[in-house]
């Protein structure tokens, strides 16, 4: 398994959507082939909010479709809170939290790898985004409001009904192309972006090396593909599920099981056989004071990697 490389030089990032420069806390990686073998695990992927089914149903394009890479019960899981996606106090308190600094971190390493300039409003005109995973839309709603043509996806049908209902509440977001469907029926599709995200997904699908190979076949050659997900380490295991589902209460019980979560090194290997070299990463950590989301170097618990698509 390559090892990896020590952190290099990082600058101090602001955890506003807009940050001054484009360069993040980094970790670079080795892109040499490696004949470890992944650990068989089985993973499961988590879905999100949605409200006012009915109300939805002309407006979500959906086309349900099913793929190997799902967990039908993570599925049911966050089916049933679906209602809540947009409620900043509810089961998904923690994604609004970290939102903004998911964002400075995608608009830092997206602006340097498409050559864009950070410090416009519209960083991304131009660029064709793929949110796999979307959700109620979290994230879908601000890439568009930075100029990227928008598709977000998701297999939960209520969360699609949900992010399209919001979205076009904005004028800057109701062109957002939203799918009830699975990246694998996208690749048969034919479909390319020239970034792919999934951010907060991979735990709970059913095969990562499988979704990944989907994520890649997602991606134009020399694209960019974002993940985030959470390290399968101690560490994560009393934050991410005693502290957050059982004592702090930020999640509901048996949101997360520690073993269907990744190391970072697996999830560097898993990727590179799926033709994506990681490139840099970044962790994000908590500060209880401030009650903010703050990236870091410390990849332990949370963190987010950002790779190249080999041409």
């Amino acid at each position: 398994m390559n090892q990896m490389q020590r952190i290099l030089s990082a600058r101090r990032l602001s955890h506003s959507i807009i940050p001054q420069s484009c360069f993040l806390h980094r970790r670079w990686f080795a892109t040499s082939e490696t004949d470890a073998s992944s650990p068989p695990l089985m993973l499961r992927r988590p879905q999100k909010i949605q409200t006012l089914e009915d109300k939805a149903s002309n407006k979500s394009r959906s086309t349900a479709s099913t793929t190997s890479s799902l967990n039908e019960q993570e599925l049911a899981k966050f089916s049933a809170i679906a209602d809540t996606w947009w409620h900043s106090e509810g089961p998904f308190k923690p994604l609004h939290l970290m939102n903004p600094t998911r964002l400075a971190f995608i608009r830092s390493t997206l602006c340097r790898h498409f050559s864009k300039d950070p410090s416009s409003a519209r960083p991304f005109e131009g660029l064709r985004l793929i949110d796999v995973g979307c959700g109620g839309g979290l994230l879908s709603e601000p890439l568009a409001r930075m100029g990227a043509t928008v598709t977000g996806i998701d297999a939960v049908d209520k969360n699609v009904k949900i992010a399209r209902l919001h979205a076009d509440m904005d004028p800057m977001t109701s062109k957002i192309e939203y799918q009830c469907t699975t990246a694998e029926k996208l690749v048969d599709e034919g479909r390319t972006f020239d970034a792919v995200l999934a951010l907060e997904v991979i735990e709970h699908v059913a095969n990562p090396a499988e979704f990944c190979n989907s994520l890649s076949a997602l991606t134009i050659p020399n694209g960019a593909t974002i993940l985030s997900t959470i390290n399968r380490s101690m560490r994560a295991y009393a934050s991410a599920i005693v502290a957050a589902e059982y004592i702090l209460q930020w999640l509901p019980k048996g949101t997360h099981e520690w073993s269907s979560f990744l190391t970072t090194e697996e999830l560097t290997m898993i990727l590179q056989r799926a033709s994506i070299d990681v490139k840099e990463m970044a962790g994000f950590v908590y500060n209880p004071i401030t009650g903010r989301w703050l990236l870091s170097d410390d990849i332990s618990v949370n963190f987010i990697a950002y790779g190249t698509k080999k041409e």
